[in-house]
């Protein structure tokens, strides 16, 4: 029997689940207040609403008597995904745990409350109380909002007089117009990232990425990960369980979860963020490159009620990474260069971009530019050229100098 199934998003990075519930047959209907995405137009039916409008996508999947609904690859529409699943008794997760894992405040506030390793930080609506408070805390600290996702609106700061304007530059990307400063963690080695998933309650599957970034652009914002992890066994193990107390008090038991984490220089680890969705920056499909595991079948799936019991844990064979695609400067684009080196590592690519097209610095997910999926030889050969892609790939703007390949 067709199963109907409702997708928040339909951007380019939302393609792959709607293209794999095509395949298996399934109606599929996408949402968002975007029409020009990519993915609406292979969709049974695109409704032009808002996936942050929890009601209004409740109403929708209400007349349309959907089977399940899946949020992929979005931090913002993952409390509405719960939040409709919950109201209609499909398979999810507690809408009041989704939405501390999907904002900051909460988030960190669940931490401290439950013994977690977290960096002091707080949350403001006003620019002077969090000047005020900032009196009380170590610089340097971070500054963000606290519903945003892929890393937009954040920013480093390391003295008083730069709050304002990254309070500011924050605050533009907040739907709840909030702010949280936090203490920056000084960590020892690669930030961890990569993707997990739940089956009833369990986290019986985790990838763990070393997430790469560009001091050129903005230190803050992951431009790639890499796996297998550089760490041994035991470190990941104990951040799994850490993931699995998470996810225990938390009530949660289905689904994806992409996560982020760092030791500190005593191996304590923190959590940065275990939202409940998949990674964006085709981290499944770098999963399934490296594991074989479908992480895009299981989600979809899943948000159906289908038995995913056979998903289990499973190493990666080789060497993978994911690489965006970004610019260092404003302006326009003249060209994309290459290295003959690195179009051998090269095994997918997607490029949202063409010479004439104005782009912005990399400063969030929202100016990506491309995502490569790459597999190399070796791990040395995986750090090495991941710690220096500007050496190999480079969107070269007008007027502007790049460095040399």
């Amino acid at each position: 029997m067709q199963k109907r199934i409702l997708f928040l998003g339909a951007s380019q990075s939302q393609i792959a689940p709607i293209i794999y519930a095509k395949e298996q047959g399934h109606y599929v209907i996408t949402c968002d207040y975007l029409p020009e995405n990519p993915g609406h137009k292979l969709a049974n039916e695109y409704h032009d609403i808002s996936t942050t409008d929890k009601e209004a996508v409740l109403a929708l999947a209400k007349r349309l008597n959907i089977d399940g609904i899946v949020a992929y690859a979005s931090d913002p529409a993952a409390p509405t995904q719960a939040y409709v699943a919950n109201y209609l008794g499909l398979p999810s997760n507690p809408y009041s745990s989704v939405l501390i894992l999907s904002r900051k405040d909460l988030f960190k506030n669940f931490l401290k409350e439950h013994n977690f390793c977290v960096p002091e930080s707080k949350a403001f609506y006003g620019y002077t109380e969090a000047k005020e408070w900032l009196d009380f805390v170590a610089l340097p600290v971070i500054v963000k909002p606290v519903d945003s996702s892929g890393s937009k609106g954040v920013t480093q700061i390391k003295a008083k007089d730069e709050l304002k304007s990254a309070f500011e530059y924050a605050m533009k990307y907040s739907k709840e117009k909030k702010v949280i400063v936090e203490e920056f963690f000084v960590k020892s080695g690669y930030q961890i990232g990569g993707d997990s998933f739940l089956v009833d309650g369990k986290v019986v599957f985790a990838s763990y990425t070393n997430t790469h970034f560009d001091k050129n652009c903005n230190p803050m914002v992951p431009v790639g990960g890499s796996l297998p992890s550089v760490y041994e066994k035991p470190f990941l193990d104990k951040f799994h369980k850490e993931l699995q107390r998470l996810m225990t008090l938390l009530k949660m038991k289905t689904g994806a979860i992409n996560h982020e984490f760092q030791f500190d220089q005593n191996n304590n680890i923190t959590i940065i963020e275990a939202g409940a969705r998949n990674g964006g920056n085709l981290i499944p499909e770098l999963v399934y490159h490296a594991t074989g595991v479908n992480m895009v079948k299981y989600t979809v799936d899943a948000a159906l009620g289908k038995d995913i019991s056979s998903l289990k844990m499973k190493k990666p064979e080789g060497f993978y990474a994911y690489y965006v695609l970004h610019a260092l400067q404003d302006g326009i684009v003249k060209d994309i260069c290459f290295s003959d080196e690195i179009r051998k590592n090269i095994i997918q690519e997607s490029i949202y971009i063409k010479k004439g097209d104005k782009v912005k610095q990399f400063r969030g997910s929202d100016c990506t530019l491309g995502i490569f999926i790459m597999k190399f030889r070796s791990e040395q050969e995986m750090i090495e050229k991941m710690d220096h892609m500007n050496a190999h790939i480079q969107v070269e703007i007008k007027g502007v100098d790049t460095f040399d390949l």
